[in-house]
């Protein structure tokens, strides 16, 4: 463990505020898992706690590319990007492709942000495999490259920001596990685990598949699917139809939030019952109101805050983790009113922001 990365006070010490108050300089020290083996995502972990700089040495220029801001996820992302950009004093430029359909979008929108004089980029990646040749190249030119959230498979990255969406897919297979062991009567699951080819989706769908094999559970119908709304909208009432006498379904946090309404307009609600396999504001609220059971959090807000100390560091020739992501936990209803929410969720009110100067 590093000594320039840890504190010695306890993680009991950290203060939860509300969302709407939280303030950036009472984030940390935070508590996540370092990959001893970077990359490796079966690699052995141990736990440490994250104390990131205090400030940037100079006002260097960051780029940040996400998939899309089509979600309040990928809003806490973006939150967490730009109000640790603020706090330590650097530029940066915030990106959005408009979909995981557009992976050609966000490969020009990175190389014109390097050509800009971007010095260090952060990825939330569209494709696994899709931007490896656009990292080789940033890193023959001796730009970091971070990932972060989605996954990559290039050995050129400098660094990744991010949890195993196998192991957040397997949590939310496990909780329904615990509701339906094997022995009685099989739960029927539509599974939504997001856009194909994603990294973030194909390691979800893995984790959860294998998860629910240890259970009373068959999965009827699996539909992949841009996280838009709509596109989740049209897959559930495709799903529904073809399936009228589903128990659970389980997808995106999209996916939950857009099932909630039509399962309440089908008069479905004490039939089927809903599984988000991230977490989000809306799904917060459906846990809230008891129209959502659970969801795992990957803490999205740190895991960008994270991204962008570890792109100081490189860019300053500090020391640095090289993988690293926060720990898993389920939110359901016996722990939704006490969980750290500002590790999860942009602020009350907080608009996308894409710049800072």
């Amino acid at each position: 463990m590093k000594k320039s990365l840890t504190l010695a006070a306890s993680a009991a010490a950290l203060v939860t505020l509300s969302v709407g108050a939280y303030a950036a300089a009472n984030w940390y020290p935070y508590k996540i898992e370092v990959w001893e083996k970077a990359f490796d995502m079966a690699s052995k972990r141990h736990m440490m706690e994250y104390t990131p700089l205090e400030k940037a040495s100079q006002k260097w220029k960051i780029c940040v590319s996400f998939p899309h801001m089509k979600d309040d996820y990928w809003l806490a992302v973006d939150y967490g990007a730009i109000d640790e950009a603020k706090r330590m004093g650097v530029e940066m430029q915030v990106l959005e492709a408009g979909g995981y359909t557009e992976l050609n979008k966000q490969l020009s929108q990175i190389e014109n942000c390097v050509a800009g004089g971007a010095q260090a980029v952060i990825i939330g990646a569209i494709s696994f495999d899709g931007m490896n040749n656009l990292v080789g190249q940033l890193a023959d030119k001796k730009i970091p490259v971070i990932d972060v959230i989605n996954g990559m498979s290039s050995d050129k990255l400098s660094a990744k920001s991010l949890v195993s969406f196998g192991e957040m897919g397997g949590k939310a297979g496990e909780y329904l596990v615990k509701l339906h062991p094997k022995g009685g009567t099989p739960a029927k699951v539509a599974w939504f685990p997001g856009p194909a080819g994603a990294g973030w989706v194909e390691a979800g769908n893995t984790g959860f598949t294998a998860a629910v094999k240890e259970g009373a559970i068959e999965v009827v119908d699996t539909k992949y699917g841009d996280t838009g709304k709509e596109a989740q909208l049209a897959l559930l009432e495709d799903a529904l139809t073809a399936h009228p006498d589903i128990n659970y379904i389980v997808g995106t946090a999209v996916t939950a939030e857009a099932a909630m309404q039509l399962v309440r307009d089908r008069g479905l609600e004490d039939q089927v019952k809903i599984l988000s396999y991230y977490f989000t504001p809306g799904v917060f609220e459906g846990i809230k109101r008891g129209r959502i059971l659970a969801a795992p959090t990957d803490s999205a807000v740190i895991q960008a805050r994270v991204a962008v100390d570890q792109a100081v560091r490189i860019l300053e020739g500090k020391e640095y983790e090289k993988h690293v992501g926060p720990e898993l936990y389920v939110i359901d209803k016996a722990n939704v009113e006490t969980f750290d929410r500002n590790s999860s969720l942009a602020p009350d009110g907080f608009k996308p922001e894409f710049s800072v100067e």
